[in-house]
């Protein structure tokens, strides 16, 4: 096993890796901007490294300072968690160059995958299926509109080189594709340094659902459940669950194999997602794409399988076998994720501010990832995640009624957030049945 690793994020997933590496007997490096040197990830690292300014290109997404930290320490691997670094080809060579041990898998599955338009054509080629789309980045607004007219509307807008949901907008007709486009174009340069776009079918009502693979080390690839990420604003997800409500056994098993052959066709190693887009309307899946690393929303499978997915990160990436015996992975009962973000719950606009409260709710089934504690500064700097409350019960209705008490039992003082929603959420019908879609929120709060 590996002897050190140095986390190189912040907020709850830092602390979320500092604890299984502490279980495992690691020792743990933070790095930290000027900004977080408070927060509870700095003192839960057995060696903590001021690493720059608050801004994340001078401190989190500079690559040469977080090296040099893990050299200077003694490091002996790097963890990049999500964001930030965690998809950086070129970080994940300069760590190898270097010596260490990359926690994550390779650099050319990183790199394969990390560009929206190779990864469809690659996934095409592979045998799975992908939307109508082009495949090759649209060089103009004159451009777009012819492929937009042999595609069909309406379109979706992409960011090839980008994730999260940044710089995607939909387009019913060619006025808005037009006035979509160049702003698509700018977000996209502004947020990846690439200003090229991707054209795909959108699907009119559709699921986002995606799966969970582990490649191991002896070519292996396991498909360790679906994830539903439906509840989204902005195209940015807010709420998960596993399994999803909204797909049948036969579905499910086409879906996972299908992500078997995804991660096969890049040789991908570690953890991984597949993610899908599903017509409600037909049943029918496309490939949206593959996140190189590990997601926001990864304690759902935690939760049904029990197994630590940042475990098996580790052992792999120090050539050892995973924990569990693949053949015996059975998922069992429900688990739900609630992003609880500092913003206001209607316009779900950023809330920065210091924390005056910080009471976490606990009881059966109840987890919270977090990243902040009373008398934190949560700043503009960053995204405005606070904590993932997690909860897990023996079926559906049992996970619901635990989050329900569990949203009502968090107190956070001293800054706006996005807990209001949560508890409408909980309480919907439509998202209380499971046959909601991908534009639920937008019903939730029209305009």
């Amino acid at each position: 096993m590996l002897e050190s690793v140095l986390v190189a994020n912040r907020g709850e997933i830092a602390r979320r890796i500092i604890a299984t590496a502490h279980r495992l007997g690691l020792r743990a490096v933070a790095v930290y901007s000027e900004a977080d040197a408070d927060l509870p990830f700095v003192r839960e690292a057995d060696v903590a490294v001021p690493i720059g300014p608050a801004q994340p290109a001078r401190s989190y997404l500079n690559g040469a300072a977080v090296l040099a930290a893990a050299v200077q320490t003694g490091a002996q691997s790097v963890h990049p968690g999500y964001g930030f670094l965690a998809e950086s080809h070129a970080f994940a060579a300069s760590v190898i160059e270097a010596g260490l041990t990359w926690v994550g898998p390779s650099p050319d599955s990183i790199e394969q995958m990390g560009d929206k338009i190779n990864a469809r054509n690659l996934m095409e080629q592979a045998g799975v299926p992908v939307a109508a789309g082009t495949k090759q980045p649209v060089a103009d607004e004159a451009a777009a509109l012819a492929a937009a007219e042999l595609i069909g509307y309406p379109v979706m807008i992409k960011a090839s080189a980008g994730g999260g949901g940044i710089g995607m907008s939909a387009a019913a007709d060619p006025a808005q594709l037009a006035a979509g486009f160049e702003t698509a174009r700018s977000r996209a340069e502004r947020f990846f340094g690439s200003p090229a776009i991707l054209l795909e079918r959108c699907i009119h009502r559709a699921r986002h659902v995606e799966v969970q693979i582990l490649g191991l080390n002896d070519g292996r690839v396991l498909a360790l459940g679906e994830r539903d990420c439906s509840v989204q604003r902005r195209h940015q997800k807010v709420a998960e669950e596993a399994p999803s409500p909204g797909i049948g056994p036969e579905l499910r098993a086409s879906m996972l194999a299908t992500a078997v052959r995804a991660g096969q066709a890049v040789s991908y190693r570690g953890a991984g997602t597949v993610e899908f887009l599903v017509d409600v309307s037909t049943g029918d899946f496309v490939f949206l794409e593959m996140n190189a690393r590990l997601q926001v929303e990864h304690p759902v499978t935690e939760l049904v399988t029990g197994i630590d997915l940042v475990e098996q990160q580790f052992l792999i990436a120090a050539g050892l076998d995973i924990s569990f015996a693949p053949d015996q992975v059975a998922p069992s009962g429900h688990a739900l994720e609630l992003r609880v973000y500092a913003e206001d719950s209607k316009r779900f606009l950023p809330s920065p501010g210091t924390i005056t409260e910080w009471a976490e709710p606990s009881g059966p089934g109840v987890r919270v990832d977090a990243g902040y504690a009373a008398g934190n500064t949560v700043t503009p700097f960053y995204d405005p995640l606070l904590a993932k409350l997690c909860v897990h019960g023996a079926d559906r209705a049992q996970a619901l009624q635990r989050a329900r008490a569990a949203v009502a039992s968090f107190g956070i003082g001293g800054l706006r957030t996005n807990l209001g929603f949560h508890a409408e959420l909980l309480e919907s019908p439509e998202f209380g049945s499971g046959g909601y879609d991908t534009s639920l929120v937008t019903r939730l709060r029209p305009g």
